[in-house]
């Protein structure tokens, strides 16, 4: 990989109570606690100088790394290989199923074992708090560093003696060693053991959580990776999905565009519950289910196009004093995309819900139960079939009339319409038919006879790469010439000259996007596999994942050379990939492993 080429060379582990970025060479560089969207404990990722360390590192000299996970796990692995020695480390967040529950603390463990030779190493910690504005109390014990003043207590346990850690000094590593950082609830079991026992039983958890996996025989490393990235995006306690653990990477090394992205975002759910379904895991998309169910419940009159993890609606954007991500600023937290208005996220949440309904394995008996929920979205649907909204890309500037929208408009009456016959309410069927008519009036508004395609909007001729999904959602029968006239255009317009996908070319408040965003790219490869042009999706497929970084995880957008930019990893991407390949592998009759 040439070194011009940008690429986050970095890790993610988790336990669904949190996320920790680790690099590759072993320093932690983003952990927020106690929750996604807190404020970091470790944050070099934004600020080399405010945001804390967390290293372990050779004493000196040069050294070479290698990176990667325990097969079918979120257990990251960093190997040093340095004149004196070679070591190990080895970082991971315990979830194992404990007491008839998962057991899931807000713990980082890691290990350092010796490899060969003499390596010394050397181990730094100092925590920071309220986004590197405190700088903790330190208190020594027998066998922990305390760091105090912190909004929680923050306990390093080790048997490194605590003097190399609190004042930076090198050691000989002769045996293996732990360090175990604790938020909260400290650790009061014995370090050793319990930090075997964690890592044994967090190794069996995941491998056992992938063997239950469905997939496809094509891509199966590609798609382990992206079902366990995209499982630590859930956050359990509430089941609420992040779209990614990081806020402010830029789109472009000077864009502008940096966002917080550490929020639950509705209109991803459809594609993230597909993906999970795909796999046939079902306990997420049920977690998910009761995350929207406790939102709607506290909406009367409209939803969100954002919310907290826990169901907050009050994500007030704020700029930080931090340098930022290769000094690209503004560094923010929240998100004033909640103030917006996007009336997709009817249709979505519909669509995402069916299953629940109509899937034999989930219980569907408690479910029917739920059709108010059903009814008070179709009514949100009819209520804004004619107000502009920001769409999906969430434009600050304007408001159009968007044929996304309308799209899952369409989809979203469809969806509500099989609930009812499944259910036999002849009311309910009419009402989502109905509607589901006027939508699609609305959609067929979009079509430019000229361009042979459909525009980003009413009375707008330009195009966008959201109405691949008119192929995708089958509005457009994919045999058919105008499906295969639109995405022609389509191509012609936003492809890049890499054979990725820009989402629009029409200038925003920011300008002309830069970058392809990835996950366009991957409507782009399902909808060439429902037109038939199998040879073609493959070879886009091999092209997206050139955007991967070592460790096959994906950002959010990509440049010519496709390097990574965006928030990472990106929950999106990876479900597009999921999704894609799923769909390439339906069209080719492709055996599946249950």
């Amino acid at each position: 990989m040439s070194s011009s080429i940008h690429k986050y060379d970095m890790g993610v582990i988790g336990n669904c109570s949190y996320m920790a970025y680790i690099d590759t060479e072993a320093r932690v560089q983003w952990l927020c606690l106690p929750r996604f969207d807190s404020s970091f404990l470790f944050g070099g990722l934004l600020d080399k100088e405010k945001g804390g360390e967390f290293s372990i590192a050779p004493e000196s000299g040069s050294f070479s790394t290698k990176q990667y996970y325990i097969k079918n796990t979120n257990i990251l692995c960093t190997e040093f290989h340095a004149q004196n020695g070679s070591f190990k480390v080895t970082d991971f967040a315990p979830r194992f199923y404990h007491f008839s529950r998962y057991f899931k603390p807000l713990m980082l463990v890691r290990k350092i074992e010796p490899l060969s030779g003499e390596p010394v190493v050397k181990v730094v910690c100092t925590p920071k708090g309220e986004w590197g504005r405190i700088d903790p109390d330190i208190v020594m014990a027998s066998n922990h560093i305390r760091y105090l003043n912190l909004e929680s207590q923050v306990r390093l346990t080790t048997n490194i003696p605590l003097n190399y850690v609190r004042e930076r000094k090198s050691f000989v590593l002769n045996d293996p060693v732990y360090l175990v950082l604790t938020y909260g609830e400290p650790l009061e079991a014995p370090l050793v053991s319990t930090a075997e026992e964690f890592y044994q039983e967090t190794k069996k958890y995941w491998t056992k959580w992938v063997k239950t996996a469905s997939i496809p025989a094509l891509y199966q490393d590609e798609v382990i990776r992206s079902a366990l990235v995209l499982k630590l995006h859930q956050y359990e306690d509430t089941g609420g999905i992040i779209a990614s653990g990081s806020t402010s990477l830029p789109e472009k090394d000077g864009a502008g565009r940096n966002w917080d992205y550490r929020y639950c975002w509705i209109r991803d759910s459809f594609y993230t519950l597909n993906a999970f379904s795909n796999i046939g895991h079902f306990e997420e998309l049920e977690k998910y289910f009761h995350f929207i169910q406790n939102i709607v419940l506290n909406e009367p009159k409209a939803i969100q196009p954002v919310y907290g993890i826990s169901g907050d609606k009050i994500l007030t954007e704020k700029e930080l004093s931090l340098s930022g991500y290769m000094n690209n600023r503004p560094v923010r937290i929240g998100n004033s995309a909640f103030t917006q208005r996007q009336n997709d996220v009817y249709g979505q949440l519909l669509t995402s819900l069916l299953p629940l309904y109509t899937d034999r394995r989930l219980d569907t008996e408690r479910n029917m139960r739920q059709t108010r929920l059903v009814s008070w979205l179709l009514d949100r649907i009819a209520e804004t079939m004619e107000t502009p909204d920001s769409g999906i890309w969430e434009d600050r500037d304007r408001q159009q009339l968007h044929c996304y929208t309308f799209l899952f408009h369409w989809a979203g009456c469809r969806a509500a319409g099989k609930i009812a016959r499944m259910m036999n309410d002849d009311v309910l069927n009419k009402k989502a038919q109905e509607i589901g008519r006027s939508s699609q009036v609305q959609i067929e508004r979009c079509y430019n006879s000229k361009l042979k395609a459909y525009t980003q909007a009413i009375d707008s001729e330009e195009l966008d790469a959201s109405s691949l999904q008119l192929i995708n959602m089958r509005y457009l029968d994919s045999a058919s010439e105008k499906a295969k006239a639109h995405l022609a255009a389509l191509e012609k317009k936003l492809m890049t000259p890499e054979g990725l996908f820009y989402r629009y070319l029409n200038g925003d408040n920011k300008g002309v996007p830069e970058t392809s965003f990835l996950i366009c790219s991957f409507w782009y490869i399902e909808a060439l596999a429902n037109v038939g042009r199998i040879a073609d999706a493959c070879a886009a497929l091999e092209r997206v994942l050139k955007c991967s970084n070592h460790l096959g995880l994906l950002s959010e957008d990509a440049d010519g050379q496709f390097g990574q930019w965006g928030n990472f990893p990106q929950a999106y991407s990876h479900v597009g990939l999921m999704n894609a390949v799923y769909r390439i592998a339906a069209r080719q009759d492709v055996p599946m492993f249950y």
